[in-house]
């Protein structure tokens, strides 16, 4: 049987289904044909329904779970780990309390995380513009744009050109919650048998714990989609998106999501939730 599996080319993806996709376990008669996207155009193919197994943003989730459900295994969710609010001149910083509303923020998508965590923490910031996630820094530094959204592996590269800090929008997440911070998960379409739903969750599961037991197993591939990124960064990047979370949500986990949306509902950010979101009940 063959699935179609979208996921994003950065480290911390290619880490977590090298060994899925490569057959380096027991993909228990499974194939899977692979779509590398950034996050932004995943969530736009999960909105339309085109994949079978995906990474999206929880906050795109939110408008798909009745066609998804999420799996237990492969997750992104962290403490210290959340997008970083950013600006190229540095009078910005002093003006965190009171942003001008008038900037231009450059955010990596509508439905990204990054956007919804923005959105509670600075409301009044509404002239966004949409771009991928790798062009924010550029855009910065050419001032097409006043504040950037940054995720990703461009939390270890900003300060080296020239960028500032604004605010730590996931240490802002924490500070309100005491939640990890929920950004991405892997969801599966409900249409499939519950067989092979559990099936894809228990091999991406065992796909993660065979990355953590061999890190350097999938060291060529990783690097083969790392977008010129230094090894060093590639394993910073690994090391602050892949944990225990990734292996199984547990508790704490389904704890941050629930939070996430239960927030994001009270704001009027989407709709309520009337059916379990989670693969495994």
């Amino acid at each position: 049987m063959k699935l179609s599996l979208g996921f994003s080319p950065c480290p911390n993806d290619t880490f977590i289904f090298d060994a899925l996709i490569h057959h380096k376990i027991d993909t228990e008669g499974l194939e899977f044909e692979v779509f590398f996207d950034d996050v932004e155009t995943l969530n736009q193919k999960a909105l339309r329904g085109e994949l079978d197994i995906t990474k999206l943003s929880f906050h795109a989730f939110a408008y798909v779970h009745e066609q998804y459900a999420l799996l237990d295994a492969g997750s992104a969710l962290g403490f210290g780990v959340g997008p970083l609010l950013i600006c190229h001149d540095e009078n910005i910083v002093a003006q965190r309390e009171q942003l001008n509303p008038k900037y231009k923020v450059g955010i990596p998508g509508k439905y990204t995380t990054a956007n919804f965590l923005l959105g509670i923490a600075f409301p009044h910031l509404t002239n966004k513009q949409e771009m991928v996630f790798s062009d924010i820094e550029t855009s910065l530094l050419e001032d097409k744009i006043d504040l950037g959204l940054i995720i990703h592996e461009n939390r270890f590269t900003y300060t080296e050109k020239g960028l500032h800090k604004i605010v730590d929008l996931g240490n802002y997440w924490e500070q309100l919650t005491g939640c990890a911070i929920p950004l991405g998960g892997i969801v599966i379409n409900r249409a499939l048998d519950q067989t092979t739903k559990e099936k894809v969750n228990r091999l991406i599961k065992k796909s993660v714990e065979f990355a953590f037991a061999n890190p350097k197993s999938g060291l060529d591939f990783i690097k083969q989609h790392a977008q010129e990124m230094s090894e060093e960064v590639m394993y910073k990047h690994i090391e602050l998106y892949v944990n225990k979370y990734s292996i199984e949500l547990g508790e704490e986990g389904r704890k941050a999501i629930d939070v996430l949306f239960k927030m994001a509902q009270e704001r009027d950010l989407i709709t309520p939730i009337k059916q379990n979101i989670y693969l495994i009940p």
